[in-house]
């Protein structure tokens, strides 16, 4: 009778283990296609998320400041109309620097339809005459859309370019956890040159090139090296980038997505480095 046992359990475990080493296969098959891709449609919509919101995070923190600057500056009653009255700004002024905390509550709207809660912290020289100022800000118990966001970022601001527009340099890094426990993080070294709808008041208008480079690591802990090679066009009327070429690579592979011709949709096209192309949904939180 145990001879009996032990020749069924052999079985048993023999069976098991050839149904195990068949899964793995598979799972290296899987693995295998995956990484002979330099990005999945997939992951491009979740670094396309990251992207967006390391983006509007710095678009506050400029909106307040150049507020800020212009009522200063040209002793006007100048207000931005960016913000909606959900978000409760508190400003410190010491000897030397003003203070600002952005409050999104447990839930704040934008007027883009992206839901921010928790608080951004900026803060900035007093002196409002500097053509050139340093802009800091960090993050407590941030949210965007749901993803669970921390990190920090440092803007070099210039009043005008060569052009005459306003531009910023940022350097950010964030860190993001999505609701179904997707992670990634995202560092960027990214100028955005606003050129269009500058001291208007009205936040529809507000047009930005954006150009720079970015690393996007992803759960796994794949490196994505992003760079801007034709500038991203922003229109903050807008959830999505209109146009414009982003080149990432990975593992010394190059593909481009190329976000359209000023189309606001959310589609771009991804072109493999063998330069087949397809079609792709830029997520970019957008609900059908």
């Amino acid at each position: 009778m145990k001879k009996s046992l032990t020749k069924t359990g052999l079985l048993g475990w023999s069976l098991m283990s050839i149904a195990l080493l068949v899964s793995c296969e598979k799972n290296e098959e899987t693995q295998n296609l995956e990484s002979a891709e330099v990005i999945t449609a997939t992951e491009l919509k979740i670094s396309d998320e990251a992207e967006l919101i390391s983006d509007e995070i710095s678009s506050i923190a400029e909106d307040l400041y150049t507020a800020d600057e212009i009522r200063t500056t040209s002793k006007s009653t100048y207000l931005s109309d960016h913000l909606p009255d959900c978000a409760t700004v508190t400003t410190v002024v010491t000897d030397t620097t003003k203070e600002k905390t952005i409050d999104f509550g447990d839930g704040c709207e934008l007027r883009n339809g992206n839901v921010l809660s928790g608080i951004i912290y900026l803060s900035y020289l007093k002196d409002m005459d500097a053509t050139t100022k340093t802009l800091n800000l960090s993050l407590e118990n941030f949210t965007y859309n749901e993803v669970e966001v921390a990190g920090s970022a440092t803007i070099e601001r210039s009043r005008a370019n060569d052009n005459g527009n306003p531009q910023s340099n940022a350097v950010s890094q964030f860190n993001g956890v999505w609701p179904d426990e997707t992670t990634a993080s995202f560092s960027a070294n990214r100028t955005r040159e606003w050129i269009e709808g500058y001291g208007s008041g009205f936040w529809g208008d507000n047009v930005f090139l954006i150009s720079g480079n970015a690393v996007y690591t992803n759960k796994l802990g794949n490196v994505f090296q992003k760079e801007i090679t034709v500038p991203l066009r922003r229109e903050w009327s807008c959830r999505f980038i209109v146009s414009g070429v982003l080149a990432i690579t990975r593992n010394d592979a190059t593909a481009t997505v190329d976000f359209g011709d000023g189309t606001c949709d959310s589609t771009g096209t991804l072109t493999t480095p063998n330069g087949e192309s397809k079609e792709v949904q830029l997520r970019r939180f957008f609900k059908k």
